[in-house]
C-alpha cells in the first residue's frame, strides 16, 4: 500500500540532505521539496540534491519547486544558468514596442526558464505572478508584477502556462485571489485590502482568465469585503473568491507560512492554512525542529487534493521514459532477429553492382 502524501511544500537547510533530514522525509513523504538561494551552489551540486531527495522520499511524482520568476526573484544564477528578466521588464515590451512581441518574449521567457529548470531537476515553478500592480503596491512585489493592465497581464500569463505546459514544468499562478494593492510587505507586515469587490475585479481578472492553471498561490492578505482573516487562512476567501468567483479549480498551496503576515507558530499557521481549503502549506525556513512540527501538524493529501495533484503529475510526468518504454518493448516482442544484409534487398543490389 502506498504511504499517503502529506499536503507539505517543505524545505531543506543546505546543499546536502543532512541526516535528520533525511529521517524525516521517508517519514512524512511530503508533496514536494521547495529549494531557495541557501540550496543551490551551481548545477552539478543542485541535480546531486534533487537525486538525492528523490531517492530519499522514493516517489517519482515528488515536486521539486523553486521561485524562478525572473529579475530578483531567480533562485538558479550564475554560470551555467540563464539570467532572466523581471516580469515588469517583459510587461514593459507591449506598451514601449507591441503586445505581439510582449507575448513572444513572455514564451521565450519560460522556454529559458524551463531549460534550466530541467536541467536542473525541478519541476514545479512558483511562478508566473499575476497580481496587478497600482502606483502604491508594496516594492517587495511591484518589479514582479507584469504591469498595471490586467487584460496585458492574463494575455502574457496565457503565453506563459502554454509554453510551461510544452516543456512538462508545471507552474504555480501567484499570489490568489489577488495581491498587487498590498502597500506593505507580507514578509514583515499583514496587508489588508479595503476595496470593494466590484473594484477587485480588475484584480481578479487574470486569475479568472487563468483559473484553469494546473496549480496555485495564496496570498496572505486580507480581503476587507469577504474576511478579517487572510485570505490564506479564510475559508470564505478560499471557497467563496478563490474557488467560486475566480473557478481556479487547481492544487492550491498556501504562500510561505514563515511570513510574518501570519500569526502563531508555523505549526498552527499550517493548520489554519488547510483547514481555510488550502490542498498544502509552504514552509521555507528549513528549520528542522520547526518543520517536524509542521509535519506533525499537517493532515495527508485530501481526495479532492490527490485529484488536483493528479493533474500535475500529468504536466511533469508526460515526457515519454524511453528506458521504460524499451524495457516494455522488448518484454512484449521477445527475441528479435539479427540484422543479416543478405537479406536486406538494397544492400544486396549494392554488393551486385560493386562487383559489376
Amino acid at each position: 500500500m502506498e504511504q499517503p502524501i502529506l499536503a507539505a511544500m517543505l524545505s531543506l537547510s543546505s546543499t546536502r540532505l543532512g541526516d535528520d533530514e533525511k529521517r524525516l522525509l521517508a517519514k512524512y513523504n511530503p508533496l514536494g521539496i521547495s529549494l531557495f538561494g541557501r540550496n543551490i551552489e551551481n548545477l552539478p551540486q543542485v541535480k546531486a540534491l534533487v537525486k538525492e531527495i528523490k531517492e530519499t522520499i522514493g516517489r517519482d511524482d515528488i515536486l521539486i519547486a523553486v521561485d524562478q520568476e525572473g529579475g530578483r526573484v531567480c533562485r538558479l544564477q550564475g554560470d551555467g544558468f540563464y539570467p532572466l528578466a523581471s516580469m515588469q521588464q517583459l510587461g514593459k515590451i507591449a506598451a514601449e514596442k507591441s503586445m505581439e512581441l510582449a507575448t513572444v518574449t513572455a514564451a521565450q521567457h519560460v522556454a529559458l526558464t524551463c531549460c534550466d529548470l530541467k536541467k536542473s531537476g525541478i519541476n514545479f515553478n512558483y511562478a508566473p505572478v499575476l497580481d496587478k500592480a497600482y502606483p502604491d503596491t508594496t516594492p517587495a512585489l511591484r518589479s514582479r508584477c507584469l504591469g498595471e493592465d490586467e487584460k496585458l497581464i492574463a494575455k502574457l500569463g496565457r503565453a506563459m502556462l502554454q509554453e510551461y505546459a510544452v516543456n512538462h514544468i508545471c507552474p504555480c499562478i501567484k499570489h490568489l485571489p489577488g495581491h498587487g494593492r498590498a502597500v506593505v510587505d507580507p514578509h514583515l507586515h499583514l496587508p489588508v485590502i479595503h476595496a470593494s469587490l466590484k473594484e477587485l475585479e480588475k484584480d481578479f481578472y487574470p486569475f479568472q482568465q487563468l483559473s484553469d492553471a494546473p496549480a496555485g498561490m495564496t496570498a496572505h492578505v486580507v480581503i476587507e469585503a469577504v474576511d478579517n482573516l487572510p485570505a490564506t487562512q479564510s475559508p470564505k476567501v478560499i471557497n467563496e473568491i478563490i474557488r467560486g468567483a475566480i473557478g481556479f479549480d487547481g492544487l492550491l498551496i498556501s504562500d510561505a507560512i514563515d511570513m510574518k503576515a501570519l500569526t502563531g507558530t508555523s505549526a498552527e499557521k499550517a493548520a489554519a492554512s488547510l483547514a481555510a481549503g488550502c490542498d498544502a502549506v509552504c514552509y521555507c525556513s528549513g528549520n528542522i525542529s520547526e518543520m517536524e512540527s509542521v509535519c506533525r501538524a499537517c493532515t495527508n493529501l485530501a481526495d479532492k487534493s490527490l485529484i488536483r495533484f493528479a493533474k500535475v503529475k500529468n504536466i511533469i510526468q508526460s515526457e515519454v521514459n524511453i528506458n521504460a518504454l524499451a524495457d516494455e518493448y522488448y518484454r512484449t516482442v521477445g527475441t528479435i532477429e539479427t540484422y543479416d544484409s543478405q537479406y536486406d534487398a538494397t544492400e544486396v543490389l549494392h554488393q551486385m553492382q560493386q562487383k559489376n
